[in-house]
């Protein structure tokens, strides 16, 4: 026995004692946790780029991106959910990075070369959004291929902390250069990013067989259900029962804070130019993501196992409409930050987790059927609508900053009476995990 065996190093010993990872695992697990991390990181160095362009628009035009978004979303992911059992992921996964990495380049060489630049702005805007829903869903069907059952029950939180500090790390890059090379370069930096996450990807899956031992775990196309496959498969099952119709109209009022907070900063945003706004953009991001690794880490499961699900749920709406009023009374991009700030937060750390531990509730058969619907379907259409709606009250009524977020408040008192009310729902059903047993991550 080496010397190695018998006395793990402080990396292993530190590794271990946060998620039980074996000796076998460490390089699996660390280049698991760097991929998410660079994959995370270049999407939140775009992000504030994509977010910037919104400013030079009119809320009917971004009404018109957000509902091309969702439809072409929903196709894109009902494709992909066909690729997925066909394609091996040896092939699949490089080749989604590699075109996202290439495309990227494209954009910037068009940044370049083009004097009118609104339709590849926009066309842009969608881009990214379409590689939001994909990148993040890639991975983990990648991570459900490499890690057994028993495996991924220890390693995947851990796993997970990456997209956290990715989300962190990535807003900072942007922030720092922004001011000093511009927006467009940053394309070029995500790209690179991308691009050298495929050695990590055929490094893991040698590992996969060298180190983990794993020759007989596939993903089933069954357990990618989740993440695409026809998203209209699953609304007989969503329409049919009240507690299903309850999540997704819980996920229709966040859309609808979402949205109207977006717009009316996109708005104030308009007079600055559009390196300030993506610093603005990419501060936020940097104060969400740090906000919400605190969050999850000290709070959240203290929060559901001592207040209960119902409180959990409620908390984050709650918090939110006070918000609202305090914007209808001081209407200033400051408070409107703020506001944003403690909504993207509370979702990742709170409302997301918190709305996920609900679907213990169902059986495996509507996770996999009703969720895509709710999780995209719901979310994007509600993107849509909510949007429209804005742009019904500002452009069509010529309502301000301060009634939209009086009519926000009210919508948050909605969004938190129908998380009080799908809390006790869950607590009145049989579930084979309590609230307790269930992890809560900000995904």
């Amino acid at each position: 026995m080496t010397e190695s065996t018998s006395q793990p190093g402080l990396l292993q010993r530190a590794l271990a004692r946060a998620c039980d990872i074996h000796p076998q695992e460490t390089r699996a697990t660390l280049a698991s946790f760097l991929l998410v991390l660079m994959l995370m990181g270049s999407y939140y160095i775009l992000r504030p780029v994509r977010d910037a362009m919104a400013s030079d628009w009119t809320d009917a035009e971004v009404s018109w991106l957000w509902t091309f978004t969702f439809f072409f979303s929903t196709i894109a992911v009902s494709l992909y959910g066909g690729a997925v059992t066909r394609i091996r992921f040896q092939r699949l996964v490089p080749s989604v990075y590699g075109l996202f990495a290439a495309s990227f380049v494209l954009f910037y060489l068009g940044t370049q070369s083009l004097t009118d630049r609104m339709l590849l702005d926009k066309a842009f805007y969608l881009w990214v959004s379409v590689f939001s829903l994909f990148h993040i869903s890639v991975f983990w069907s990648f991570m459900a291929d490499t890690f057994s059952k028993v495996q991924a029950t220890r390693l995947f939180g851990f796993i997970g902390a990456g997209a956290s500090i990715g989300a962190i790390i990535g807003p900072a890059i942007a922030a720092l250069l922004v001011g000093g090379v511009g927006t467009d370069p940053l394309l070029l930096i995500a790209s690179a990013l991308i691009v050298l996450t495929l050695p990590i990807v055929h490094w893991l899956q040698r590992l996969k067989l060298t180190d983990l031992h794993n020759q007989d775990v596939t993903v089933n196309a069954s357990d990618l259900g989740n993440i695409g496959g026809n998203p209209l498969a699953g609304f007989s099952e969503f329409m049919t029962s009240r507690y299903l119709l309850g999540i997704g109209l819980f996920i229709f009022f966040y859309t609808s804070i979402s949205s109207f907070i977006y717009f009316e900063l996109k708005n104030l945003l308009a007079e600055y130019d559009r390196e300030t706004r993506s610093q603005i953009w990419a501060s936020m991001d940097l104060a969400v993501n740090s906000l919400t690794v605190l969050v999850a880490a000290f709070a959240t499961g203290r929060i559901a196992k001592h207040m209960g699900l119902p409180f959990t749920l409620a908390s984050v709406p709650v918090l939110i409409g006070v918000g609202m009023l305090v914007l209808a009374a001081a209407p200033m991009v400051a408070v409107v930050v703020a506001v944003q700030i403690v909504r993207r937060a509370g979702n990742y750390a709170i409302s997301r987790p918190a709305r996920e531990i609900l679907f213990t509730a169902v059986d495996r058969e509507v996770r996999f059927k009703a969720k895509p619907v709710i999780d995209i379907v719901i979310y994007r259409g509600g993107d849509m609508l909510n949007a429209w709606a804005f742009t019904g009250l500002t452009q069509g009524l010529g309502l301000g900053l301060a009634p939209v977020a009086l009519v926000g408040a009210g919508i948050a008192a909605l969004w938190a009476a129908t998380g009080i009310y799908l809390g006790r729902r869950f607590n009145e059903m049989s579930t084979p995990n309590s609230v307790a047993d269930t992890p809560l991550q900000a995904e």
